[in-house]
């Protein structure tokens, strides 16, 4: 039940200091010797679980995920080492399932404090709310949407995320783990993109600093107080070949700056799987939505304090073969009751699945239908979606509220605004302003063409508009999107220089209301809005 990649290596404020408890069971493989030099450590990690406490997915044509099953495969990874922590890198909460989104994601932190987490960082998703509600999810507090919560019973760290006034860290930015005598310390970060990708709302209060600068000051800082075994928790990811086993992208370029006694990365951000190495750096990540976990090994010398020996895995959390953890399932299904009266409201009919998968011009049936729907809703002649908000396919058969909310679950405001022809072509160019990051904007009332071999910033070409009509550069037209483009997320920023906004209701209202008034059963496809020519 292990991903198939594995890899073995030899060889301000002062943060969170705390005493790992030790847990009953034995050393998995370690056939520890009494007076044995070595301190096996178990480190077991997620990411980007996005609350999706209720929401199962496959790997390998077989069902994984929920809350539920990873609790399971978490508990009896750590009943085989005493000596196991637990960490996650970012993400956990935010664009979550009804179940946990409409309880302010209360029962996710409720279940990872249940496992008794032992330390996470941040993600961009955790500032979709803005500051405030991050320290109320972290230190406790009262919601009205939901009263009072305790919070998390576990530390969050993070070094690059620095109060705007202050210029300090507005958390702890590392923690040491105290391990038979062993001092094992824990850096986190965030993508210093975060900006980018959340409303500016969100984040106005804080500075994103560069990842590795950030963590090489806490190195040293762990380094004066004794510790020598680090890793780091960073929501940044990347890509790894399944030929060559090589891992690109912004975690490898983060790792490659990183000071020498950096042991482990655990990576995030990037919903991906990697398992390898850079620069002699340990870096894995488990995919997302809790579908699997990273399993590291590492072995201290308790005299020298470093790092010897690490090995890694990703495991699946499939349900063949395992019992849901009771405690776990207790606390989704009160989460499931309070909101059912609400997510269980059937709004339409389906004839079929509407997927997000994008073809290879990057056009998606669900993405422009529900473009389609935000055009619709602000009468407006074009609309534009960004992909990150689709969160879901939209199921066949009954439609429900709950089911609209997880495709769409930001709440983000619909904004009509003009733009000339010339302002559409740019912000369909700014697609591709980062090739290792391109995002396909889905779109509505308007077609054209894309050519990757022609300038740089002039790949888009015969925009048309649906009727087949050329698109005047010079023109004014109306548009719509919603509030985290408008504001140029996903670095949309010709958005910004849009006249005439006028703000309608939430991107969930319009699309329940889009799909209502369709013939029932409705249906929607890829009809060649985007066509790739190179």
């Amino acid at each position: 039940m292990k991903y198939p990649i594995k890899c073995t290596s030899m060889g301000f404020m002062a943060g969170v200091l705390i005493t790992a408890g030790l847990l009953t069971g034995f050393d998995r493989g370690a056939n520890v010797e009494v007076g044995d030099q070595n301190l096996h450590l178990q480190i077991l990690s997620i990411n980007d679980f996005h609350g999706q406490i209720d929401k199962s997915g496959k790997a390998n044509d077989k069902v994984t995920g929920t809350a539920e099953y990873l609790a399971t495969h978490l508990k009896h990874r750590e009943a085989q080492n005493k000596n196991t922590l637990l960490v996650h890198a970012g993400d956990v909460v935010g664009a979550s399932s009804p179940a946990s989104a409409l309880l302010q994601d209360e029962p996710t932190i409720e279940i990872l404090n249940k496992l008794s987490f032992d330390v996470g960082t941040v993600g961009n998703h955790e500032f979709d709310e803005g500051l405030t509600e991050l320290k109320r999810m972290i230190d406790g507090g009262y919601h009205p949407k939901t009263g009072f919560f305790k919070g998390a019973n576990f530390p969050y760290i993070v070094a690059n995320v620095l109060d705007r006034k202050t210029k300090k860290p507005i958390l702890p930015p590392h923690a040491i783990k105290v391990v038979e005598g062993v001092k094992v310390g824990f850096i986190g970060v965030v993508t210093q993109t975060t900006p980018n990708v959340v409303t500016p709302e969100g984040v106005k209060d804080v500075i994103f600093t560069d990842e590795a600068e950030a963590v090489n000051q806490q190195v040293k800082e762990l380094k004066k107080q004794g510790v020598k075994a680090i890793m780091v928790l960073a929501h940044e990811g990347g890509f790894q070949d399944s030929t060559t086993g090589k891992i690109t992208g912004p975690i490898a370029d983060i790792t490659q700056k990183l000071d020498p006694e950096v042991d482990i990365v655990f990576a995030g951000h990037s919903h991906t799987y990697l398992n390898g190495t850079v620069d002699g750096k340990m870096i894995i990540q488990a995919g997302s939505y809790g579908n699997a976990f990273a399993d590291v090994d590492v072995v201290v010398n308790k005299r020298t304090k470093d790092v010897v020996k690490k090995s890694s895995e990703i495991v699946y959390t499939y349900h063949e073969g395992m019992t849901p953890d009771s405690r776990t399932h207790e606390i989704v299904e009160k989460a499931k009751a309070r909101v059912a009266p609400i997510i269980s409201k059937e709004v339409a009919k389906s004839s079929g699945i509407i997927t997000r998968a994008e073809n290879a011009s990057g056009e998606s049936a669900l993405g422009s239908f529900i473009a389609d729907s935000q055009r619709w809703k602000m009468s407006t002649e074009f609309a534009f979606m960004n992909p990150g908000g689709i969160r879901a396919d939209m199921p066949t058969g009954k439609v429900t509220w709950g089911d609209l909310f997880t495709i769409q679950p930001f709440g983000n405001d619909l904004i009509s605004m003009k733009l000339t022809g010339e302002q559409v072509r740019k912000v369909l160019n700014q697609q591709f302003r980062d090739p290792n990051r391109v995002r396909m904007l889905q779109i509505s009332g308007l077609t054209y063409k894309w050519d990757s071999t022609r300038p740089t910033g002039d790949w888009i070409y015969d925009l048309r508009k649906s009727d087949g009509t050329e698109i005047d550069l010079a023109k004014h037209y109306t548009v719509t999107t919603n509030h985290f483009l408008a504001t140029g997320g996903d670095e949309f920023t010709e958005f910004v220089n849009g006249t005439h906004r006028t703000v309608g209701p939430t991107d969930l209202d319009g699309l329940v209301e889009y799909v209502k008034q369709l013939p029932q059963p409705f249906h929607a496809k890829i009809e060649g809005r985007i066509t790739k020519v190179n």
